[in-house]
Formats: C-alpha cells, structure tokens, sequence
C-alpha cells in the first residue's frame, strides 16, 4: 500500500490518509481482513506525527471501513456494497449542492446547470 503525502495540497494530512486507505479498500487493492501498517509503522514511514496516522485510522474505523483488535492491530473491514453505494450517494449529493450554490452565485440557471452536467457525464464515458 503507497500512500504520498502532499505539502501542496489545502488538506490536512489526515485527510489525505484517509482519502488513500478508503480508495485502496473501495478499488479492492486492500482486501477485507488484510491488515493495515501499525499507527506508529506508518508515520515513521510518512514522517508524520503518529497522532495524525491515530486520527486518520479513527475516522477510517468510524466509517466502517477498518477495524482494530487491541494488541493485533487494524484490518480493512468487510465491505457491504449497499453501504458503499450510499455513502457514495452522499458524497455525490454534497458536491452537487455545493456545484448548485457555486451556479446560482454566478447566475446559472437550471437548465445551464444540466447541460453542463450532461456535457461532463458523457465526456467520462
């Protein structure tokens, strides 16, 4: 598992842990029951503080996404693909909002709005 820590980026470092463990357990690169690198394993590597491997593992364990044994350390959880979806949902639909409040900042209407979407939808395709 290679995780890289950007200086550049406006997130924390946490964040960009937990947004790189949670893709390689959704792409399935991290299978249910592996385990992950110890908390302290894991900043030696990064050379990062380990309360920043403990916050990001917390908010992985708080999302379902791993859980921890004490004394054996933390493994990638099983995956139910409902939830998965739904928390994607979720995901999807805080971007549009935000998309949608960005739009009508600028003057946007509805239909501009979806043209755009369709526009961008078709160009991933």
């Amino acid at each position: 598992m290679q995780i890289i820590i950007s200086n550049n980026s406006k997130g924390p470092i946490y964040k960009q842990i937990y947004a790189q463990i949670k893709k390689h357990i959704l792409t399935n690169e991290l299978q249910q029951g592996q385990s992950l690198p110890s908390m302290r394993q894991l900043a030696k590597d990064l050379d990062i503080s380990v309360i920043t491997t403990k916050r990001a593992y917390e908010e992985l364990e708080k999302n379902g996404f791993i859980y921890s044994v004490v004394g054996k350390g933390s493994f990638v959880s099983e995956q139910n693909n409902e939830m998965i979806k739904e928390r994607k949902r979720k995901v999807i639909e805080e971007q549009l909002v935000t998309a949608i409040q960005n739009g009508k900042e600028i003057g946007i209407n509805l239909n501009e709005l979806k043209e755009l979407l369709t526009m961008l939808y078709r160009e991933e395709e």
